[in-house]
């Protein structure tokens, strides 16, 4: 009779692989996002200077990283949730209805402040449009949030091509090497099936798709 044999990954290749959900955390992928278009795509920023640039960024750490950590952290030790993981559907539709709160902030913010350059709100509603297709998805699957953020990224990534003059093959090609490794990376250290990755990867895609489409 055949049986089926599961090998687990070497320590230190889920030591790497947990280095790598970290360092790529979902949270930190969207301020990623905002650096490389703030000081990495001159189309965009070349007249702000740098209190500008820095104010833009610090924007966005603040309404789209630092409250939505504080709110987890706060429903942890109000016992609304069991773990910061959210390692059930059920505790991550408060995680999902914070951070939707947040991110449409930070793109309200960024969408109506004078003189600021488009495609950052662009990028804050792309964000926005991901979390909200989760928050519908979990319903019936626990997407991977990880991989929503990788894909919210390579999603800017493709649509810079049609908005930016410069050349951003390598961006793209980085992209999508850090995709692979965190999707490998959740397959690796997490409980996420190999669906709960894709459709993840094609939300966050999707997510950047549809804000470039609707502020077109």
């Amino acid at each position: 009779m055949n049986q089926s044999i599961q090998i687990s990954p070497a320590p230190v290749l889920r030591y790497a692989a947990g280095l790598i959900s970290w360092v790529f955390h979902p949270l930190l992928l969207g301020l990623y996002m905002c650096i490389y278009l703030v000081y990495f795509q001159p189309d965009f920023f070349m007249g702000i200077g740098l209190k500008g640039k820095g104010q833009t960024v610090l924007i966005y750490a603040i309404n789209a990283v630092f409250f939505p950590l504080v709110s987890v952290l706060l429903c942890k030790a109000l016992g609304f949730i069991q773990s910061i993981r959210q390692n059930t559907q059920k505790e991550r539709i408060i995680l999902y209805s914070i951070t939707m709160i947040f991110f449409f902030w930070t793109f309200y913010v960024f969408n109506n402040k004078p003189g600021m350059p488009p495609i950052i709100a662009k990028m804050a509603l792309g964000i926005f449009l991901t979390v909200s297709l989760n928050f519908i998805a979990n319903i019936y699957i626990k997407i991977s949030m990880h991989a929503a953020g990788a894909g919210s990224l390579t999603g800017l990534m493709v649509m810079m091509l049609f908005a930016s003059s410069a050349f951003i093959g390598y961006p793209i090609a980085l992209a999508i090497l850090i995709a692979g490794l965190i999707c490998t990376a959740r397959l690796i250290v997490s409980d996420h099936s190999m669906p709960e990755v894709i459709c993840g990867l094609a939300s966050g895609f999707i997510g950047q798709c549809l804000a470039f489409y609707f502020l077109s």
